[in-house]
């Protein structure tokens, strides 16, 4: 599979980049929760949890990753505030309801597990991810069976504004990755992401070469190794620290986050991307940081990254938050 093969299927995530269309300010969030055995602290089948919540009006919102980490994709509120509420919410009523079958919940984003821990998931995409990262190394495995993320979700604009976020969030993400870090050195969950397959993980400036978005990361796809039939499987297998989602970009980089602070996060990055004049102001300040961007991403990972100057990004919203700490 070249870029040019797999450039159509790309160009459909990267869709709000074209002229046209609307600039909503819609943000939704994906909180990855260890599900963890009250009695013992071992991983929780997702079964389990399945049983227990199983006729909430939540269910739908519910799933899981590999070690069994519960993964909550809610969908759209209004605003980064009515999303950081409508989490706490969600995220209250079902730590009650697993309390009651043995589970407790927990916002680490990492656990230390034994290198046995079962991957309960058991899917030929999983199954070929597996083989394929085993043979660079132990990462993959701790990434499925013992990392969590928060993940926010903001809305795309098209054209011009469109085109000023994606490249914002990749020139700012090392800075607000150490910024909002719960995890360093050689534990930690970025390490872990950093040591899986640079090919398929982009923690460097391969999705800002040139002037077309398209073609970067078409590029980025081919060149990675192929792990499952079909184009846009293909593409499922891929994951930079933001990822194209079509309507919306999916903020992957940051460490989990206490549920109660996802809100301030929320807003931090729906002002950073929505204010047209934040957005340029933060571009501004970054435009000569492309080509350090590994070098952030490994100071990051080991806990020297530029913290303040994250916080600086985030502004007021992150920044009362971690003084009132």
């Amino acid at each position: 599979m070249d870029a040019r093969t797999i450039r159509p299927q790309v160009a459909r995530l990267f869709r709000p980049c074209l002229p046209g269309g609307s600039r909503t300010t819609r943000v939704a969030v994906e909180q990855e929760l260890f599900a963890v055995d009250f009695f013992n602290g071992g991983s929780v089948h997702p079964d389990r949890v399945r049983r227990a919540i199983a006729g909430q009006p939540y269910e739908p919102w519910v799933a899981f990753e590999p070690g069994g980490q519960v993964e909550l994709s809610l969908p759209c509120a209004a605003s980064a505030h009515d999303a950081g509420d409508q989490l706490v919410s969600v995220t209250r009523a079902l730590a009650a309801d697993v309390q009651g079958a043995g589970i407790v919940l927990s916002s680490v984003p990492v656990r230390a597990v034994d290198p046995a821990t079962p991957r309960y998931l058991r899917t030929p995409r999983y199954d070929a991810m597996e083989r394929h990262l085993d043979t660079i190394g132990p990462a993959g495995r701790r990434m499925m069976r013992a990392t969590a993320s928060t993940q926010p979700c903001l809305d795309w604009w098209p054209g011009l504004a469109g085109l000023e976020q994606w490249r914002l969030l990749h020139l700012a993400a090392p800075f607000i990755a150490a910024a909002t870090a719960r995890s360093a050195g050689p534990t930690g969950r970025l390490t872990t992401w950093l040591a899986l397959d640079p090919g398929r993980t982009a923690f460097d400036d391969r999705l800002l070469h040139g002037d077309d978005p398209v073609a970067a990361y078409a590029a980025f796809a081919a060149s990675a190794t192929r792990l499952v039939d079909g184009a846009e499987d293909h593409l499922t297998t891929l994951f930079p620290p933001v990822r194209p989602r079509g309507s919306y970009l999916e903020v992957r980089f940051p460490d989990a986050q206490p549920t109660d602070r996802v809100g301030a996060l929320l807003e931090a990055l729906a002002g950073l991307l929505y204010d047209d004049a934040r957005r340029r102001t933060a571009l501004a300040s970054l435009a000569g940081e492309q080509h350090r961007l590994a070098e952030h991403w490994a100071a990051a990972a080991a806990g020297t990254g530029d913290a303040e100057r994250g916080l600086a990004l985030l502004g007021r919203h992150f920044t009362d938050l971690e003084a009132a700490a």
